[in-house]
């Protein structure tokens, strides 16, 4: 196949939402001669923040001079982000030889593996071929059943804040999520967790003695914010003072203090990482759509929140930047089977002033539905057929001095990344 064949397959691949058991998987990678085997990985599982805390390790451990490889879901704007070697996509000519010798061995299988399994497969044979000295791999949904845990003992396992989301296959509280997610801990491991709900703990702390597993829980205590600004917050958190990350929120602080508790691990395990290398790889970190600014007069606030508790975080970081009597219109797009009406509860909040748009996915959900939902929250809304004019729309609602603030998916945040970057290059 060649790059183009690459993408027709991965637009057309049917088996895409099987998360039942992971034997498939584990003949995929025998077929492949098991190139996950002998490497070393920190799996990071989690409703929200694995992204986040994904790229602020890979980030560091690429400072301290290890090659790393990333491995994340779902993609904004290319595929390619899906896989990276510290800090470079995989170039279309290695992927679609990959791909080739992955759907080759997927046709020799008697049951067919499902569409993120082959993504998933296609990662760890780059990272096999470029010799990663270790790999932060994102789980994709779940933990026990996702493609990712065909791995075998992470050097650690990483559980972020657990929320209601996928509930369709994880189910349909926090504890029955965590105790699928939990599926990623193995026997003598050792486990970081984000600390949150105490019924959620408890769920953690069963599944690491049952597997003789070492729990680390992040230390939130310690955390001092110093200074918030739109693009840039400072705070201190265990032994690191004054700490710089270009990602805000109390949040991404919290998610900070789970990475240094990853960190931790790994030097124990005997990885080299100065405090330097963490400083600057947090100062330095790339992660696109969380809270990113695109554009000022207005402010425009880029985020791909997509659940509640995600939105909740966006709605506390406006609440730290925004400015007494500052106009502040969301332009919101939801997928189906989102909680689009909770979503739009809590941004309601702080502005009743909405531009919607639907994302373009097979799975979006209209403007017209959006429309419906939001009117029992009492608040202006404004439907638009196409993004450019949804951007228009929003930027005159907000006036120059005001803010906007794009979330409820991340498929639409791909797509309004690609529309700055056009408009910035003179194609608008």
């Amino acid at each position: 196949m060649d790059i183009k064949e690459v993408n027709v397959f991965l637009d057309t691949y049917s088996q895409k939402y099987k998360h039942t058991d992971i034997h498939r998987m584990r003949s995929l990678m025998h077929a492949l001669g098991d190139p996950q085997k002998g490497m070393h990985f920190v799996h990071v599982a989690g409703t929200n923040g694995k992204g986040s805390c994904s790229a602020m390790t890979e980030s560091i451990l690429r400072q301290a001079g290890y090659k790393t490889g990333l491995f994340t879901s779902p993609h904004l704007v290319r595929f390619n982000e899906r896989i990276q070697v510290s800090g470079k996509e995989i170039p279309d000519d290695n992927l679609a030889e990959i791909m080739t010798k992955v759907v080759a061995a997927n046709d020799s299988l008697e049951e067919k593996v499902n569409w993120f399994e082959i993504v998933t497969a296609a990662g760890l044979v780059w990272f096999r071929q470029q010799e990663c000295d270790i790999v932060v791999l994102e789980v994709g949904v779940g933990g026990e059943y996702d493609g990712t845990n065909v791995i075998d003992v992470p050097d650690v396992a990483v559980l972020m804040n657990i929320g209601l989301d996928h509930m369709e296959q994880l189910g349909d509280t926090v504890e029955k999520i965590a105790s699928t997610k939990a599926g990623i801990i193995k026997e003598n491991g050792d486990v970081v967790i984000y600390c949150g709900k105490e019924s959620v703990e408890k769920i953690f702390e069963a599944r690491c003695s049952e597997k003789n597993a070492v729990l680390h829980k992040a230390d939130f205590q310690s955390i001092v914010p110093v200074s918030e600004e739109v693009t840039l917050q400072r705070f201190h958190v265990g032994n690191y003072n004054d700490i710089e990350l270009p990602l805000i929120g109390e949040h991404q602080r919290k998610n900070t203090a789970v990475v240094l508790s990853v960190i931790d691990v790994l030097k124990e395990k005997g990885f080299s990482i100065c405090k330097e290398d963490v400083y600057k790889g947090l100062r330095t970190v790339v992660w696109p759509a969380r809270m990113q600014i695109l554009g000022r007069d207005p402010l425009f606030v880029l985020d791909g929140g997509h659940n509640p508790q995600c939105v909740e975080a966006v709605r506390a970081g406006l609440e730290k930047v925004r400015k007494p009597g500052q106009k502040l219109v969301f332009l919101s797009g939801v997928l189906k089977g989102k909680d689009a009406s909770e979503m739009f509860r809590i941004l309601s909040g702080v502005s009743r002033s909405f531009v919607l748009v639907a994302p373009n996915s097979y799975r979006a959900q209209s403007v017209d539905d959006l429309f419906e939902i939001i009117q029992q929250y009492d608040c202006e809304a404004t439907m638009c057929r196409t993004l450019p004019k949804a951007i228009e729309t929003a930027k005159s609602m907000a006036g120059s001095q005001g803010i906007v603030c794009c979330v409820g998916s991340l498929y639409l945040a791909g797509e309004v990344l690609v529309y700055f970057d056009e408009e910035r290059a003179g194609r608008k």
